[in-house]
């Protein structure tokens, strides 16, 4: 593969991924979620979008693919845990004390509707020192 195609292709990925974190954005409103951050950048991981209903603020990882399953099965083991030290990490700030924090999955694929799946990886998000989980 030329490096120019390579370069092409990696446009297109990163195309795809904020136009599927702006539908999953819009998702999350309309079931009453407030955007808090998209985008985010915290020690060294990339959180998609950072969400708050009610008590409860949510890590939210968006995956688009060509299906469902596939885009459910796409964040690795050490993403998870990647994901969950970012999490962590904003559990600590004092603007999060009392909320209750999960790890998300958006899932999306052409011609069906966003899937929002809460606590997605509920072995990995075990927040220590932050409220109860809900």
């Amino acid at each position: 593969m030329t490096s120019a195609r390579r370069q092409a292709l990696g446009v297109q990925a990163r195309r795809t991924g904020r136009t599927g974190e702006i539908v999953a954005a819009f998702w999350l409103m309309a079931k009453g979620w407030r955007i808090l951050a998209a985008n985010l950048r915290t020690h060294g991981v990339e959180i998609d979008l950072l969400a708050r209903r009610g008590a409860v603020l949510a890590v939210v990882e968006v995956k688009a693919r060509a299906n469902l399953d596939a885009a459910l099965a796409a964040v690795t083991p050490d993403q998870q845990a990647r994901l969950r030290r970012a999490g962590l990490a904003l559990a600590a700030r004092p603007q999060s004390e009392g909320l209750s924090m999960r790890l998300d999955l958006i899932a999306l694929a052409p011609g069906r509707l966003p899937r929002h799946i809460p606590d997605a990886w509920p072995d990995v998000a075990v927040w220590q020192g932050v409220g109860s989980r809900s």
